[in-house]
């Protein structure tokens, strides 16, 4: 030990490859426009700018003589002289106004912003190409911050017949990232002598498909040398973004039905013998009895049990939950509901108190209004077992929550969870709870195809005997007294009234009502004592907010003038009107949820869909959708046709549905053949382990690298 002994160091180079080399590192970006990049458009790396796709591009190869111009052109390129440049207007709103001309007539370039920087760049009497939007002001022809190039530059290395264009933002334009610059961004990036992009499909696929090589794809989704190569770019990407989609959701159904040990629930003992024989004052409808009948098949299965239930609001979702949890109390286990809103955890731990009373059945809530206290005392009734049902928010995700057996876990709109969040209830427990997820949003079939796949999925299509359909109006701002007449009428006859806008305050850049105006509006209309208001809001604090809703709910008042909030969670049967405030500036999805907060009862419903004169195609189109149909599926399906998948379910937040460049409703037959090629392939080689299946597994690996296996968990 007293010998010294030489230190070797042992040096590790490592490889950074290509496509995942920071954003800073490419030749015009740096460390100022690095950041920006990954703040603005979250480009970190090579392979994301490269996965930045242009959203419209524009024929460069055609050029308009100045007399052809024409109103219906979007955008037109000529070739004009310039002859003169001059600064008009006030201080505050000087332009630069450049005057340019062919052989056949005259035409204004106006910059209102950048007049030096630009005017430094003009020279008289050269011939430029220019290039933008024209519009028409006092009888000339003028483009506002076109794009100029010297006619006599040469042109740029990359083929740009069909020019891309990129979204950027002004904190972009303002370092020169406009749609230009991420254009020569992209073609420094393809120009890299170490420029190389790996395949990920098999050659086998790709010959019977006709496919392009990934490479020759990326390069011409860029800068196509015609309008056929932008097609078969277009056509390759799709495919691969839709494929991996399904690979991976259907190896994570495989891997959960074929490996993962679940808790099995054999017995149906005394807690579902009590409830259903000396509890259940109603009948179970048909739907409702083949839902519990799929669920109870997968909880004795031996398998995790992972089940969607869809269902319109009102539908019964909440009695099949609260039937799937006295499964797992009569097999020994706990059970946990976890909702995305205070108000909506609350309404469950109402419902399901009320429903398991006098049975024994401890059901506690936790939400982040919960105090201290009783938030150590609910933690070590929750380890000791005492708490059977634990009903709560997100607050069910602290660290702090723990169980002592948790078998079955419920996420009701689980779209509002991030699935970060969602997994974390995973380690809550030392063995894999049963999942069932529920939803009021109806989910298009090719929505759910990939959203969704990995999930086995019930519809109660069926809603409880003796509801009448809600009958939707649609009204114009003029017909606003007639309103205020029947709202009066059903209030007489002892109903209770939802006012609904879609704003808190004043908006500055849209014309829409804000919800004080509305309030003070219906506080003239309707004074006391006659009539009493409630008010309720997100930015309100949970205690004032959950006083005036009980204040609502005990009937003390007979207005409630609202925000969103009470889009879901309210269950209210005497409340039979839902007016919605500007109408057209809500999507068809959350319309339909708002108008499910009425009709919970054995009266006549209404929703009167207010709007202005004014609507465009869209509005008018989701307005008439909703006063012919009360049919979720069919609205959602028209609603993904408008919209596109958006948001619909979270996916944003989910990061399973961030399309880059597919389209689940244009490209709904590739979406059909890629599942069906990833189910061949996954029974055939569930582990993807097969010589001819090495890039698959090696990409799908490379995508999800850092992910954890949400498929456990939905």
């Amino acid at each position: 030990m007293g010998m010294n002994c030489p230190i070797f160091f042992t040096f590790v180079i490592v490889v950074q490859p290509f496509l995942s080399t920071p954003i800073e590192y490419l030749k015009g970006v740096g460390p100022i426009r690095g950041e920006l990049l990954r703040k603005e458009l979250q480009v970190n790396t090579f392979g994301e700018l490269l996965s930045y796709f242009p959203f419209r591009y524009v024929d460069r190869s055609k050029f308009f003589r100045i007399a052809d111009i024409r109103e219906e052109v979007a955008f037109i390129q000529v070739k004009a002289v310039l002859r003169s440049t001059q600064t008009v207007g006030a201080p505050r709103s000087k332009r630069l106004v450049a005057t340019v001309e062919d052989h056949t007539g005259t035409l204004d370039l106006v910059w209102f912003k950048g007049h030096k920087w630009v005017a430094d760049k003009l020279f008289p009497g050269r011939e430029y190409v220019i290039f933008g939007r024209p519009t028409r002001f006092s009888g000339r022809w003028n483009i506002a911050h076109p794009e100029l190039e010297l006619a006599s530059d040469q042109p740029p290395p990359l083929n740009e017949i069909l020019r891309p264009f990129y979204s950027s933002s002004e904190k972009l334009k303002a370092k020169g990232l406009d749609s230009r610059g991420i254009s020569k961004l992209v073609s420094n990036l393809l120009l890299l002598d170490k420029f190389y992009v790996p395949e990920t499909i098999p050659g086998e696929i790709l010959q019977s498909l006709k496919l392009i090589q990934r490479q020759e794809a990326f390069v011409n989704i860029h800068f196509p040398g015609s309008p056929d190569q932008l097609k078969r770019a277009q056509t390759r990407l799709k495919f691969e973004e839709l494929f991996f989609i399904q690979l991976r959701l259907i190896q994570q159904k495989f891997f959960r039905l074929n490996k993962q040990e679940g808790i099995r629930f054999t017995h149906i003992g005394e807690y579902v013998n009590r409830f259903y024989s000396h509890h259940l004052t109603f009948e179970l409808t048909g739907a409702q009895k083949r839902v519990i009948k799929e669920i109870r098949a997968d909880l004795g299965s031996g398998k995790q049990m992972n089940r969607l239930l869809q269902g319109d609001v009102g539908s019964g979702k909440t009695l099949v939950a609260l039937m799937t949890m006295l499964i797992a109390l009569d097999n020994g286990y706990q059970a946990c509901i976890m909702a995305p809103t205070e108000i909506l955890a609350n309404q469950h731990f109402q419902t399901i108190s009320t429903m398991v009373k006098d049975m024994g059945v401890e059901v506690r809530l936790l939400t982040g209004s919960t105090k201290s206290a009783d938030r150590k005392e609910i933690q070590e009734s929750l380890i000791g077992g005492d708490i059977h049902f634990m009903i709560g928010t997100h607050a069910l995700l602290e660290e702090y929550v723990r169980f002592k057996n948790l078998g079955l876990v419920v996420i009701d709109e689980q779209h509002r969870f991030g699935v970060a969040q969602r997994a974390k209830l995973w380690d809550k427990n030392k063995v894999t709870p049963h999942v069932l997820v529920m939803t009021a949003t109806p989910i298009p079939r090719t929505l759910a195809m990939t959203l969704y796949g990995d999930l086995d999925a019930s519809v109660i299509d069926e809603m409880p005997p003796g509801r009448k359909p809600v009958v939707t109006r649609h009204a114009f701002e003029s017909k606003r007294l007639e309103l205020f007449g029947f709202l009066k009428k059903k209030i007489k006859e002892g109903r209770q009234v939802y006012i609904v806008y879609p704003l808190i305050k004043e908006s500055e850049s849209m014309d829409l009502k804000n919800l004080m105006e509305g309030y003070d509006a219906v506080v003239r209309e309707f004074p006391l004592p006659d009539f009493a208001i409630s008010i309720v809001h997100g930015q309100m604090k949970p205690a004032n907010k959950d006083y005036e809703m009980q204040r609502f709910i005990r009937k003390q008042t007979q207005i409630m003038v609202a925000t969103t909030v009470i889009e879901v969670g309210v269950d209210i049967p005497n409340a039979s009107v839902m007016v919605i405030e500007n109408a057209e500036r809500f999507g068809l999805s959350q319309l339909h949820q708002l108008r499910g907060r009425v009709g919970r009862g054995s009266d006549q419903s209404f929703c009167i869909l207010m709007t202005s004169d004014k609507l465009t195609n869209d509005a008018r189109k989701r307005i008439q959708t909703m006063v012919h149909t009360t049919d979720g599926f069919a609205i959602a399906e028209t609603d993904l046709q408008l919209r596109g998948p958006g948001d619909l379910e979270g996916t944003q937040q989910s990061g399973i549905l961030d399309l880059k460049i597919a389209d689940i409703v244009k490209d709904e037959k590739v979406l059909k053949y890629c599942r069906s090629l990833a189910l061949r392939i996954i029974e055939e080689d569930p582990g993807l382990e097969r010589p001819e299946n090495e890039r698959l597994n090696h990409h799908l690996r490379m995508i999800h690298k850092y992910e954890h296996n949400w498929g456990l968990i939905s």
